[in-house]
Parts: structure tokens; sequence; C-alpha cells
């Protein structure tokens, strides 16, 4: 409480002046280095065009060398800067490799987006086939635990940086079978136990790295149909979540740039669900 003709204390004082930041400064990532892996297509792509546009130097990577160059040419066209990079986010010298040839380029890594993941499930319990189980948790549990682990190595020296993972509503939701019809190929008991080993890979991750001034957060989409989403499939998904629209990729990119950017750097362990309000139910 502040007195008639009594001062604030310097230590005070001190903080409001290190801290009274306009919002727009916040958000600016124009000295940053951001890494998106899987981020050709889709989502990937709406967090590429996210840290670009608040003027992050961006790095693209996929095992389709090919998708990402073709995107990165798009946004460069823009005046944006993205660069296409190849990896297999799932191969633990391939990220090095990588990230070492991004620090080469730029000098640093700022930011990782752990986006590389998916898996589209076959066969379901009780007849479920391994292979598929096994397949998912390198695609997206395996896959983040590496970007994560490379990332942070050059990060952590810095005591600063931002680590982003994919995780999915899935994550702490069993997907209802009812509601997809036979030609879709749902989110079955794989992917679901995957992406759930992503959220809690992100707070125990978060643990580790704090102290050392990385924030690790995740961001769980709903259904964000792309342009091959059976159609009956994306009018169901419309119904069903509680804004009663389609979720676009777009909606991921405000998620992203709060996460990556200053605006963010006391959020650390944390999910954020863009998925429209499927969840409350």
């Amino acid at each position: 409480m502040r007195f008639p003709g009594r001062r604030a204390p310097a230590r005070a004082s001190y903080l409001w002046r290190m801290t009274n930041r306009a919002s727009k400064e916040l958000f600016d990532l124009s000295s940053r280095v951001a890494l998106v892996t899987g981020g050709g297509t889709h989502l990937g792509k709406a967090f590429a065009e996210s840290l670009s546009e608040l003027g992050a130097t961006v790095y693209i990577a996929s095992r389709r060398s090919e998708v990402c160059e073709e995107t990165a040419n798009e946004l460069s066209a823009r005046g944006l800067k993205v660069h296409s990079e190849t990896v297999d986010a799932r191969d633990e010298a391939s990220v090095h490799s990588l990230v070492e040839r991004i620090v080469e380029k730029s000098g640093t890594l700022d930011i990782a987006v752990a986006n590389a993941g998916g898996h589209q499930t076959r066969s379901h319990p009780p007849h479920g086939k391994i292979s598929e189980f096994i397949a998912a948790f390198e695609m997206n549990t395996l896959a983040t635990y590496i970007t994560a682990q490379e990332a942070a190595k050059v990060m952590i020296p810095k005591k600063r940086g931002a680590i982003i993972t994919l995780g999915s509503i899935a994550a702490q939701l069993a997907m209802d079978p009812r509601t997809y019809n036979k030609e879709f190929l749902r989110s079955g008991a794989p992917y679901i136990s995957a992406k759930a080993g992503v959220l809690n890979l992100t707070r125990a991750l978060a643990a580790e790295f704090g102290p050392h001034g990385v924030t690790v957060n995740c961001i769980s989409p709903g259904q964000i149909p792309n342009d091959e989403t059976n159609k009956e499939m994306v009018e169901k998904f419309r119904n069903m979540n509680a804004l009663h629209r389609t979720g676009l990729a777009e909606d991921v990119k405000g998620a992203v740039a709060l996460l990556a950017s200053d605006a963010g750097k006391w959020i650390t362990g944390q999910e954020i669900r863009v998925d429209g309000g499927w969840s409350i139910w």
C-alpha cells in the first residue's frame, strides 16, 4: 500500500521499471532462432508461420525434405526468415546433426517446437498390433524426448530457451469409438498412450530444465482437420466442440507465440488445450 508522502522502496521501483514492457515487445522474436520439427504441413506450418511472423529465424525439418523446402520457399517469398532441413526426429544422431547445423548457420537455438509425430491406428484392442503401439511411441514420445534433449544442450548454457511439445486432447481423454465412421482412421490406444506420455514428459522436462532458465510446455490441439479429412467427420467435429466451428491450423498460432516468447517466460510445465472447448464436456 502506498501512503501520502512515502516513497516506494528502491527495490520495488527497480522491479517495476524492469518489468514494465509493452505487450508488443513481449512477443517480439526478432533476435531468436527456432526449430520446428515436422514443420512442412498443417500444424507445423502454422507454428513456423507464427514464429517467423514475430521475427524469428525458423528452421523447419522433417523426413519429407521436399515438403519442407516448398513451405520454406512459400514463407520466404513473404519476407519471412524460414529455412528447410531434413531430419528423422526418431533418430538421436539425425536430430543432433540438425541442431549442430542450425547453430553453425545461425549461432544459437532459442526455441524448439517438437511437432513431429502422429499415427494412424489400423488395429484396436483386443486385436491391436504391438508393432503399431511401438511405432506410435517412437513417432511421438521418443521423437519429442530426443528433440527436447538436443535443444536443451544448446539452451542450458545460455540460461534461456523455450521448448514446446505437441500433445493432443487425447493425452488426457479417451476417444469415443462411436464418434467415428468406419472409413475414418481414428486415434486408437497406441496414439492416446503416446500423447499421454508426451504430456507427462513435458512436466518432467520442465522440472529438469527449469533451474537452467529453460521452459517446457505442451500445446494440445483438438480436432483440426486438414484438406484430406472426411467431410462427414469434419461436420461432426464442428458440432461436438463448444464453439461449433471447425478448427483451423491457424488456431494454434497464438499458443505457440505465447509459449515461445517472453510473454510466456514464467509459464512452464503446462498444457494449453486448443480444442474449441471439446474437452469441457
